[in-house]
């Protein structure tokens, strides 16, 4: 009874802490790509090829119940990939809260704070203008606050002016009006939201995906027998690009993860 949480780095931790609040006795199994981090530096096809490569391994070696791609530029780009490639297994992926967005704003004026990858992908495009025609949506692609995130998750410290240049381009003011929401379209962003909310200009509504993530996988999965409620195992973690450093295993400890030495 295993679920799969995937992400490029460590940013998919906030899903996984929502997925285990409401999965908690199924074994995870979290799989960071690191080797390839980040992902927003990625072209399309290579990144879809490399994906379905990956998961050919880790769907051999774990037959999970469910696999959650925590990352939004992976799900924009290569979930589709993953579905055509392996039909009979279920993902869930990661889309930018667009929808939850225009639905809550009040100003008309929302931001998507996201990877340059997740910015320039059609999909994200279509998501606007299905559900936020009538909003002015500001796409705003950082290059720098994933990395700054997994800085700030092993060490507990970041730069609080740089954290504050890459989220300034999402305040826009029109006449009277500002932006009042920011959607964090990366999985990493969740981390330093408290950053951002003292760098920021004015107050906005952050809005973070990880738990309706967490609730949407917990709804395709069958329940569990009364057998199967008493969890046996420890969660583990693996890392595409073999050991990682004493910050980052402590950082795993402290969500409940095993360190696997095993490079995937």
């Amino acid at each position: 009874m295993t679920v799969l949480v995937f992400d490029s780095g460590i940013g998919g931790l906030s899903v996984l802490r929502e997925a285990r609040v409401m999965m908690g006795n199924r074994k995870f199994v979290y799989v960071a790509d690191d080797e390839a981090f980040p992902y927003g530096d990625w072209d399309e096809q290579p990144l879809c090829d490399r994906m379905v490569e990956l998961f050919g391994r880790l769907l051999e070696k774990w037959r999970p119940e469910i696999s959650i791609i925590a990352c939004n530029t992976a799900s924009t780009i290569g979930i589709s990939a993953l579905r055509n490639a392996f039909p009979d297994q279920q993902f869930v992926g990661t889309v930018p809260a667009i929808k939850p967005a225009a639905e809550r704003t009040a100003s008309g004026l929302v931001s998507v704070l996201a990877t340059p990858g997740t910015v320039k992908r059609q999909y994200t495009q279509d998501l606007i203008d299905q559900y936020a025609s009538t909003c002015h949506v500001t796409l705003v692609g950082s290059t720098k606050l994933a990395g700054l995130s997994e800085t700030y998750m092993r060490g507990g410290f970041t730069d609080e002016e740089a954290v504050k240049a890459e989220i300034m381009p999402c305040f826009v003011g029109e006449g009277i009006r500002r932006t009042d929401i920011v959607v964090l379209a990366c999985t990493h962003y969740p981390f330093l939201a408290n950053r951002m909310r003292k760098m920021a200009p004015w107050p906005v509504d952050w809005i973070d995906t990880s738990e309706a993530i967490a609730r949407r996988a917990t709804t395709l999965l069958e329940p569990l027998s009364d057998v199967a409620l008493e969890k046996q195992t420890r969660d583990e973690a693996y890392f595409t690009a073999g050991t990682p450093d004493n910050a980052t295993a402590n950082l795993l400890l402290g969500f409940g993860l095993k360190h696997l030495t095993e490079k995937i």
